[in-house]
């Protein structure tokens, strides 16, 4: 199995920036399709990004896209997101989760029941 830890957050203004990591330690980093996922006080964890294993192509939730890069470094067994244009309703934790994709099945890269493996969360917040 996989660890893993997020780091990266903090307090920001409204359009700031900040770069969220996710070391990743445990099982070989690059057989595992990742995400970003992000909870808001009394809201449900939700979908903000995905990357998978070979980091081929990015997946993005229609109110990140355009401010939100994730990329990895599977020699540093890292991912990352680079939150650009930050705004108020970015405010939540931000967790990092990891799945192993096997081969004859689907998944829906946007549902949380997709992912095996789960970080601790750090807190973005985004002050007005």
């Amino acid at each position: 199995q996989v660890q893993l830890v997020e780091s990266g957050g903090g307090l920001v203004q409204a359009g700031g920036s900040l770069r969220l990591s996710c070391a990743a330690s445990g099982r070989t980093f690059s057989i595992y399709n990742m995400g970003w996922f992000r909870q808001a006080p009394g809201k449900e964890r939700e979908f903000v990004s995905a990357i998978p294993r070979t980091g081929s192509s990015t997946y993005y939730a229609d109110s990140v896209k355009g401010r939100f890069a994730v990329s990895r470094d599977n020699a540093k067994t890292t991912l990352y997101l680079q939150m650009n244009s930050l705004k108020p309703e970015d405010t939540a934790v931000y967790y990092c989760a990891a799945y192993v994709p096997r081969s004859g099945r689907s998944y829906d890269y946007t549902n949380t029941r997709a992912y095996e493996y789960w970080g601790q969360g750090t807190q973005v917040t985004v002050s007005s």
